[in-house]
């Protein structure tokens, strides 16, 4: 049996919601220093908590590095800013909505 999503109706294995939603975000990408000097990487723009902490586990993955996700906004230790943005055009989102 195929799951249905509950947004559009069609299988699960054919849903273009993803696809739609990474279409119309404006992401923004950037740096920041924190206590005692330390360097992080902010993704903000990000309209679901779950494309936050799926797209979190990935980059996490990809960069090695730790991270976590708070308020709709992805942080990951560590200057990755071009990195990320080479992440995120691979896995579809549009190279105008993304301000790094």
């Amino acid at each position: 049996m195929t799951e249905i999503c509950s947004a559009c109706g069609l299988p699960k294995n054919i849903c273009v919601c993803g696809t739609i939603e990474k279409e119309n975000q404006k992401i923004k990408v950037r740096i920041m220093r924190r206590r005692f000097g330390k360097i992080i990487t902010t993704i903000t723009g990000l309209e679901s908590q779950v494309t936050a902490k799926e797209l979190e586990k990935l980059l996490k993955k990809k960069l090695a590095c730790g991270g976590t996700v708070k308020n709709d906004s992805i942080e990951l230790q560590g200057e990755h800013k071009k990195k990320v943005k080479e992440i995120l055009l691979s896995q579809g989102y549009k190279e105008e909505l993304i301000d790094a």
